[in-house]
């Protein structure tokens, strides 16, 4: 199998997200400040868990668009493209709560409280989220907490990015003859390393198409870990960076140069890793559409 890549790359790879987040960002202990203030007796409010899909803001459901327009304040991940936000309505508080790994990071407690300080105080809050919300975002720790507290929780799907990765190929996740089942798996555990409970012999089912996410520095010991179970060395396998965005970059070629590919693409930027044979070529899926390409 070939190895090839695409660049599409402007600035450098992540700097105008954060330029254009530090604009936006309105520092949380100012909002809670706020809240603080006394309002008299406030009616009680409430958060909604919003995907914000993996960065082109024409994923975002109109469901998303209604939230982010009704919200007193957004608490958004570093992840969230500057664009989304543009739906928020201009009076809204917006603070960044990102957690990326290896970075300094707001602690999840943290986010809890402050999601709980605003509800309690009446506000409209949208945790806004990359991705799915319920797909590796900790919604469920939020939805616990909140609920616990006697907080009105909704939650907005949104497009997962491992949707994006196929969508930007033209590529189908399943297919009849070559993947009959999908696999989400986390590259990331708490320690910075692959969790220990995966099921390599499992994941290394030729029949599944299997999508990591966060594991761009994990990804040589999962290309060896799956071929050690007798997953073929030549599994197609397409890596991108920044997915759906403008400065979307791909790596395609074959799992045992799967640690090459990283190198090529970077650790800076978020990836998402699509293991099997719906990546191939068309030739080798049956099908009759050009190669494997990134959409605008």
């Amino acid at each position: 199998m070939t190895e090839t890549t695409t660049d599409v790359s402007a600035p450098p790879p992540g700097l105008g997200d954060r330029r254009a987040h530090a604009a936006l960002e309105v520092p949380e202990a100012r909002i809670l400040a706020e809240v603080a203030a006394p309002v008299g007796s406030p009616s009680r409010g409430s958060v909604t868990l919003v995907g914000a899909g993996p960065g082109d803001p024409e994923h975002l459901t109109l469901k998303a668009v209604r939230a982010l327009a009704a919200a007193d304040v957004i608490l958004f991940d570093d992840l969230v493209s500057p664009a989304v936000l543009e739906f928020a309505r201009r009076e809204a508080k917006r603070t960044l709560v990102g957690k990326r790994g290896g970075r300094t990071s707001c602690r999840q407690e943290d986010i809890n409280r402050t999601m709980l300080a605003l509800a309690r105080a009446g506000k409209k809050v949208v945790r806004l989220k990359a991705g799915d919300p319920s797909v590796f975002g900790r919604s469920g720790e939020e939805i616990d907490f909140l609920e616990r507290a006697g907080i009105a929780v909704t939650v907005v799907p949104g497009i997962t990015a491992a949707s994006a990765l196929a969508a930007g190929g033209n590529t189908a996740l399943t297919h009849r003859d070559h993947a009959q089942s999908v696999r989400y798996v986390t590259g990331h555990a708490r320690t910075g390393e692959l969790p220990a409970t995966l099921d390599w012999r499992a994941l290394a089912d030729p029949s599944t198409t299997t999508v990591f996410y966060m594991a761009g520095r994990t990804a040589p010991e999962v290309a060896a870990r799956l071929m050690a179970e007798g997953r073929d060395a030549a599994t197609a396998v397409v890596v991108a960076a920044n997915v759906s965005r403008t400065d979307e970059r791909r790596w395609h070629g074959p799992l045992e140069r799967l640690a090459e590919g990283m190198a090529t693409i970077g650790f800076d930027d978020p990836v998402v890793i699509g293991i099997g044979g719906v990546f191939a070529p068309r030739s080798l899926v049956g099908a009759s559409a050009p190669e494997l390409r990134r959409t605008a």
